[in-house]
This record gives C-alpha cells, sequence and structure tokens, in this order.
C-alpha cells in the first residue's frame, strides 16, 4: 500500500516519530515503556505549545483554545500567556 509522504507539521518532532514512540511504550520492557513515555510526553507538550501559538497567531482566543484542550481560560492562559509564544529567547 502506498503512504503519503510524512507531513511537517513544524513540530520539533514530526508527527510521524510521535506515533513510534507511543507505539513503543507498550514494549514489553517495562523500563523502556516509561523512557518512550517521558520522551513522548516532552514532544506533546512541545507541539501543544506550538499549536497555541499558532492559534493565537491567527486569532483565536483564550478561551477558544481552552476549550479545545479542555481546560478552563484560566488554566490555558497561565500556562501559556508568560511563555514567549512569538519566538526570542
Amino acid at each position: 500500500m502506498d503512504h503519503a509522504p510524512p507531513v511537517d507539521y513544524g513540530f520539533p518532532m514530526g508527527a510521524e516519530k510521535m506515533v513510534v514512540l507511543a507505539q513503543d511504550v507498550a514494549d514489553d520492557d517495562p523500563m523502556a515503556g516509561l523512557a518512550s513515555l517521558a520522551q513522548l510526553r516532552a514532544e506533546v507538550e512541545q507541539a501543544e505549545a506550538v499549536l497555541v501559538r499558532r492559534a493565537r497567531v491567527n486569532g483565536a482566543t483564550w478561551a477558544q483554545i481552552a476549550s479545545a484542550l479542555g481546560v478552563s481560560k484560566q488554566a490555558a492562559h497561565k500556562k501559556y500567556c508568560g511563555r514567549r509564544l512569538f519566538g526570542g529567547s
């Protein structure tokens, strides 16, 4: 079966790598699974930050972002407002 080429979503690690990490969580060795889970968690956090930044740049409100994330507006704002969402160090 032909597969479409991987899509680059601009995440630090491509979505296809996240899929591999998610599969590795089920490794027979629980320590290897835990290591994969920790790496996956970090990648998901980074991907979420990228998408929040993109949403804000595209005009989304904190309420809309919070709704998509399943958290309160205050929680989303607290987590991401203090971050440098628009680049810089």
